[in-house]
Protein backbone atom coordinates (compact mmCIF):
# COMPACT_ATOMS: atom_id res chain seq x y z
CA UNK A 1 0.00 0.00 0.00
CA UNK A 2 2.94 2.68 0.53
CA UNK A 3 4.30 1.60 -2.85
CA UNK A 4 0.92 2.43 -4.72
CA UNK A 5 0.08 5.54 -2.52
CA UNK A 6 4.06 6.49 -3.21
CA UNK A 7 3.68 6.07 -7.08
CA UNK A 8 0.41 7.56 -6.73
CA UNK A 9 2.03 11.14 -4.93
CA UNK A 10 4.83 10.98 -8.26
CA UNK A 11 2.26 10.95 -10.67
CA UNK A 12 0.04 13.96 -8.89
CA UNK A 13 3.71 15.45 -8.70
CA UNK A 14 4.50 15.20 -12.40
CA UNK A 15 0.80 15.89 -14.00
CA UNK A 16 1.07 19.33 -11.74
CA UNK A 17 4.71 19.83 -12.76
CA UNK A 18 4.20 19.48 -16.43
CA UNK A 19 1.75 22.06 -16.43
CA UNK A 20 3.16 25.61 -17.66
CA UNK A 21 2.93 28.17 -14.74
CA UNK A 22 2.55 31.51 -15.37
CA UNK A 23 5.94 33.44 -16.23
CA UNK A 24 3.80 36.97 -15.80
CA UNK A 25 0.53 38.28 -14.53
CA UNK A 26 -1.67 40.46 -16.77
CA UNK A 27 -2.06 43.47 -14.88
CA UNK A 28 -4.92 44.85 -16.81
CA UNK A 29 -8.37 44.40 -15.80
CA UNK A 30 -10.74 41.82 -17.69
CA UNK A 31 -13.56 43.63 -19.45
CA UNK A 32 -16.71 44.77 -17.47
CA UNK A 33 -19.19 42.03 -18.90
CA UNK A 34 -16.84 39.59 -17.17
CA UNK A 35 -17.02 41.32 -13.74
CA UNK A 36 -20.73 41.89 -14.11
CA UNK A 37 -21.38 37.79 -14.95
CA UNK A 38 -19.61 36.85 -11.50
CA UNK A 39 -22.01 39.87 -9.77
CA UNK A 40 -25.22 37.64 -11.43
CA UNK A 41 -23.66 34.20 -9.87
CA UNK A 42 -22.61 35.38 -6.44
CA UNK A 43 -26.18 36.78 -6.76
CA UNK A 44 -27.63 33.15 -7.78
CA UNK A 45 -26.11 31.67 -5.16
CA UNK A 46 -27.40 33.15 -2.66
CA UNK A 47 -31.16 32.03 -3.63
CA UNK A 48 -33.11 30.21 -0.74
CA UNK A 49 -35.46 27.08 -0.98
CA UNK A 50 -39.18 26.19 -2.70
CA UNK A 51 -40.22 27.17 -5.66
CA UNK A 52 -39.50 30.84 -6.02
CA UNK A 53 -35.75 30.44 -4.42
CA UNK A 54 -34.81 28.13 -7.63
CA UNK A 55 -36.54 30.54 -9.95
CA UNK A 56 -34.38 33.19 -8.05
CA UNK A 57 -31.28 31.01 -8.37
CA UNK A 58 -31.76 29.88 -12.02
CA UNK A 59 -32.63 32.86 -13.24
CA UNK A 60 -29.41 34.72 -12.02
CA UNK A 61 -27.31 31.93 -12.99
CA UNK A 62 -28.69 31.93 -16.36
CA UNK A 63 -27.97 35.88 -16.57
CA UNK A 64 -24.20 35.06 -15.18
CA UNK A 65 -23.56 32.54 -18.14
CA UNK A 66 -25.10 34.66 -20.81
CA UNK A 67 -22.32 37.24 -19.29
CA UNK A 68 -19.79 34.98 -19.17
CA UNK A 69 -20.76 33.57 -22.72
CA UNK A 70 -20.61 36.75 -24.54
CA UNK A 71 -16.98 37.92 -22.88
CA UNK A 72 -15.96 33.85 -23.99
CA UNK A 73 -17.14 34.99 -27.95
CA UNK A 74 -16.25 38.63 -27.22
CA UNK A 75 -13.27 39.09 -25.42
CA UNK A 76 -11.39 35.93 -24.47
CA UNK A 77 -12.15 34.67 -27.90
CA UNK A 78 -12.19 30.58 -26.80
CA UNK A 79 -14.30 27.96 -28.25
CA UNK A 80 -14.13 26.28 -25.16
CA UNK A 81 -14.68 28.56 -22.37
CA UNK A 82 -18.00 29.78 -24.89
CA UNK A 83 -19.24 26.04 -25.01
CA UNK A 84 -19.14 25.46 -21.37
CA UNK A 85 -21.67 28.65 -20.37
CA UNK A 86 -23.74 28.63 -23.48
CA UNK A 87 -24.41 24.79 -22.55
CA UNK A 88 -24.71 25.98 -18.11
CA UNK A 89 -27.27 28.42 -19.63
CA UNK A 90 -29.15 26.68 -21.80
CA UNK A 91 -29.32 24.25 -18.60
CA UNK A 92 -30.74 26.74 -16.20
CA UNK A 93 -32.61 27.84 -18.86
CA UNK A 94 -34.88 24.29 -19.01
CA UNK A 95 -34.91 24.31 -14.87
CA UNK A 96 -36.44 27.96 -14.92
CA UNK A 97 -39.17 26.00 -17.21
CA UNK A 98 -39.74 23.26 -15.55
CA UNK A 99 -39.93 25.02 -11.93
CA UNK A 100 -42.26 27.54 -13.43
CA UNK A 101 -44.37 24.97 -14.65
CA UNK A 102 -44.52 23.11 -11.32
CA UNK A 103 -45.33 26.45 -9.41
CA UNK A 104 -48.30 27.10 -11.85
CA UNK A 105 -49.55 23.24 -11.14
CA UNK A 106 -50.01 24.01 -7.91
CA UNK A 107 -51.86 27.21 -7.58
CA UNK A 108 -54.88 27.22 -5.53
CA UNK A 109 -57.97 29.42 -5.19
CA UNK A 110 -57.81 32.48 -3.10
CA UNK A 111 -58.90 30.63 0.26
CA UNK A 112 -57.00 27.72 -0.43
CA UNK A 113 -53.67 30.48 -0.47
CA UNK A 114 -54.97 32.12 2.50
CA UNK A 115 -54.92 28.99 4.13
CA UNK A 116 -51.07 27.60 3.01
CA UNK A 117 -50.32 31.69 4.19
CA UNK A 118 -51.67 31.39 7.80
CA UNK A 119 -50.97 27.99 8.69
CA UNK A 120 -48.88 25.86 6.81
CA UNK A 121 -46.20 28.05 4.85
CA UNK A 122 -45.23 29.52 8.59
CA UNK A 123 -44.46 25.87 9.06
CA UNK A 124 -42.33 25.00 5.67
CA UNK A 125 -44.85 23.36 4.55
CA UNK A 126 -43.89 22.33 0.48
CA UNK A 127 -46.12 23.60 -2.08
CA UNK A 128 -46.61 20.37 -3.57
CA UNK A 129 -46.82 18.60 0.00
CA UNK A 130 -49.83 21.16 0.33
CA UNK A 131 -51.22 20.09 -2.62
CA UNK A 132 -52.03 16.67 -1.70
CA UNK A 133 -53.83 17.99 1.19
CA UNK A 134 -56.12 20.26 -0.64
CA UNK A 135 -56.59 17.43 -3.47
CA UNK A 136 -57.91 15.09 -0.50
CA UNK A 137 -60.59 17.56 0.35
CA UNK A 138 -61.16 17.95 -3.34
CA UNK A 139 -60.68 21.72 -3.25
CA UNK A 140 -64.02 22.49 -1.76
CA UNK A 141 -65.19 25.35 0.41
CA UNK A 142 -68.26 24.81 2.18
CA UNK A 143 -70.42 28.07 3.03
CA UNK A 144 -72.46 27.47 6.52
CA UNK A 145 -74.95 30.36 7.05
CA UNK A 146 -75.47 32.53 10.27
CA UNK A 147 -77.36 30.39 12.70
CA UNK A 148 -76.98 26.83 11.28
CA UNK A 149 -75.40 24.30 12.95
CA UNK A 150 -72.13 22.63 12.12
CA UNK A 151 -72.71 19.82 15.07
CA UNK A 152 -75.44 18.86 17.62
CA UNK A 153 -74.67 17.72 20.89
CA UNK A 154 -75.47 14.03 21.20
CA UNK A 155 -76.82 13.93 17.39
CA UNK A 156 -74.06 14.42 14.74
CA UNK A 157 -71.74 11.61 14.33
CA UNK A 158 -68.08 12.86 13.94
CA UNK A 159 -67.06 11.95 10.29
CA UNK A 160 -64.99 15.51 9.21
CA UNK A 161 -61.90 17.25 10.34
CA UNK A 162 -62.56 20.99 9.64
CA UNK A 163 -60.82 24.27 9.53
CA UNK A 164 -62.59 27.36 9.87
CA UNK A 165 -61.94 30.17 6.73
CA UNK A 166 -64.07 33.03 7.97
CA UNK A 167 -66.73 33.73 10.07
CA UNK A 168 -67.12 32.96 14.15
CA UNK A 169 -68.79 29.54 15.57
CA UNK A 170 -70.21 29.31 19.43
CA UNK A 171 -69.48 26.49 20.98
CA UNK A 172 -71.69 25.83 23.15
CA UNK A 173 -72.79 22.83 25.90
CA UNK A 174 -76.16 21.99 27.28
CA UNK A 175 -76.59 25.44 26.29
CA UNK A 176 -74.33 27.29 28.36
CA UNK A 177 -71.43 29.00 26.27
CA UNK A 178 -67.95 27.69 26.54
CA UNK A 179 -66.00 29.68 23.83
CA UNK A 180 -65.90 30.60 20.15
CA UNK A 181 -63.81 29.25 17.12
CA UNK A 182 -62.14 31.76 14.82
CA UNK A 183 -60.60 31.70 11.33
CA UNK A 184 -57.82 29.12 10.48
CA UNK A 185 -58.76 26.82 13.80
CA UNK A 186 -60.31 23.67 14.11
CA UNK A 187 -63.53 22.96 14.34
CA UNK A 188 -63.49 19.48 15.95
CA UNK A 189 -59.97 18.55 17.00
CA UNK A 190 -61.22 17.55 20.60
CA UNK A 191 -63.45 14.77 18.49
CA UNK A 192 -60.92 14.08 16.58
CA UNK A 193 -58.19 13.43 18.89
CA UNK A 194 -60.70 11.60 20.75
CA UNK A 195 -61.37 8.46 18.34
CA UNK A 196 -59.15 5.71 16.62
CA UNK A 197 -59.55 5.15 12.93
CA UNK A 198 -61.95 2.39 13.64
CA UNK A 199 -63.98 4.20 16.75
CA UNK A 200 -67.33 6.57 15.93
CA UNK A 201 -68.86 9.04 18.25
CA UNK A 202 -71.27 11.31 18.07
CA UNK A 203 -70.23 15.54 19.17
CA UNK A 204 -70.57 16.52 22.98
CA UNK A 205 -70.82 20.13 22.21
CA UNK A 206 -72.87 22.39 19.78
CA UNK A 207 -71.48 24.25 17.35
CA UNK A 208 -73.47 26.98 15.91
CA UNK A 209 -72.60 30.10 13.40
CA UNK A 210 -72.71 33.34 14.63
CA UNK A 211 -72.20 34.79 10.81
CA UNK A 212 -72.10 33.29 7.75
CA UNK A 213 -69.15 31.05 7.94
CA UNK A 214 -66.85 29.25 5.71
CA UNK A 215 -64.66 25.96 6.54
CA UNK A 216 -62.33 23.27 4.94
CA UNK A 217 -63.45 19.71 5.68
CA UNK A 218 -62.03 16.20 4.81
CA UNK A 219 -63.55 13.20 5.44
CA UNK A 220 -62.04 11.04 8.22
CA UNK A 221 -61.48 7.73 6.17
CA UNK A 222 -60.01 10.03 3.52
CA UNK A 223 -57.82 11.76 5.87
CA UNK A 224 -56.99 8.44 7.26
CA UNK A 225 -55.85 7.14 3.73
CA UNK A 226 -53.74 10.16 3.24
CA UNK A 227 -52.05 9.81 6.35
CA UNK A 228 -50.89 5.95 5.80
CA UNK A 229 -49.38 7.22 2.69
CA UNK A 230 -47.83 9.54 4.01
CA UNK A 231 -46.27 9.82 7.33
CA UNK A 232 -45.32 13.49 7.07
CA UNK A 233 -48.38 14.52 6.61
CA UNK A 234 -50.03 12.75 9.50
CA UNK A 235 -47.12 14.14 12.03
CA UNK A 236 -48.00 17.47 10.94
CA UNK A 237 -51.77 17.54 11.41
CA UNK A 238 -51.00 15.97 14.63
CA UNK A 239 -49.26 18.52 15.87
CA UNK A 240 -51.63 21.15 14.04
CA UNK A 241 -54.37 19.22 16.40
CA UNK A 242 -52.54 19.22 19.56
CA UNK A 243 -51.66 23.28 19.26
CA UNK A 244 -55.43 23.68 18.80
CA UNK A 245 -56.75 21.81 21.78
CA UNK A 246 -54.26 23.05 23.77
CA UNK A 247 -55.63 26.72 22.93
CA UNK A 248 -58.91 25.20 23.39
CA UNK A 249 -57.91 24.38 26.41
CA UNK A 250 -56.48 27.78 27.47
CA UNK A 251 -59.82 29.42 26.59
CA UNK A 252 -61.52 27.30 29.06
CA UNK A 253 -59.54 28.53 31.62
CA UNK A 254 -61.27 32.01 32.16
CA UNK A 255 -64.53 29.90 32.89
CA UNK A 256 -63.30 28.49 36.03
CA UNK A 257 -63.87 30.06 39.21
CA UNK A 258 -64.03 29.87 43.29
CA UNK A 259 -66.38 30.23 45.27
CA UNK A 260 -64.50 33.63 46.11
CA UNK A 261 -64.45 34.50 42.41
CA UNK A 262 -61.10 33.56 41.93
CA UNK A 263 -59.82 31.92 38.74
CA UNK A 264 -57.97 28.77 38.63
CA UNK A 265 -55.59 28.32 36.48
CA UNK A 266 -55.71 24.99 34.43
CA UNK A 267 -52.01 24.93 33.82
CA UNK A 268 -50.85 24.91 37.54
CA UNK A 269 -49.99 21.28 38.95
CA UNK A 270 -51.70 22.51 42.03
CA UNK A 271 -55.23 22.89 40.17
CA UNK A 272 -56.64 19.94 40.96
CA UNK A 273 -56.12 19.46 44.81
CA UNK A 274 -56.96 22.91 45.55
CA UNK A 275 -60.33 23.03 43.26
CA UNK A 276 -61.55 19.87 44.15
CA UNK A 277 -62.77 20.87 48.15
CA UNK A 278 -64.47 23.55 46.33
CA UNK A 279 -66.10 21.58 43.28
CA UNK A 280 -67.38 19.29 45.78
CA UNK A 281 -69.33 22.15 47.57
CA UNK A 282 -70.22 24.33 44.30
CA UNK A 283 -71.94 22.90 40.78
CA UNK A 284 -69.08 21.89 38.62
CA UNK A 285 -69.07 24.49 35.79
CA UNK A 286 -70.33 23.99 32.35
CA UNK A 287 -66.65 24.63 31.41
CA UNK A 288 -64.81 22.61 33.61
CA UNK A 289 -67.84 19.95 33.24
CA UNK A 290 -67.31 19.44 29.43
CA UNK A 291 -63.44 19.57 29.58
CA UNK A 292 -63.95 16.33 31.92
CA UNK A 293 -66.11 14.22 29.95
CA UNK A 294 -63.69 15.40 26.63
CA UNK A 295 -61.13 13.75 28.76
CA UNK A 296 -62.94 10.64 30.46
CA UNK A 297 -63.92 10.04 26.41
CA UNK A 298 -60.00 10.24 25.24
Amino acid sequence: MEREDLIRENLTFALLNNQPVCSEWKMDVQDAVYHLANMFLVLGFMGGSGFYGLLYLFFFLALGFICSSIWAWMDACAADIFSWNFTLLVICAVQMVHVAYQLRSVTFATEFQDLYGCIFQQLGIPLTVYGEIVSCCDGEVTTLEKDHFYAMEGRTPIENLAILLSGRIRVTVNGEFLHYIYPYQFLDSPEWDSLRPSEEGTFQVTLRADTTCRYVGWRRKKLYLLFAKYRYIAKLFSVLIGNDITEKLFSLNDKVYDRDGIRYDLRLPSFCHAALPDLEKNPTPPALGSLSRRQHQS
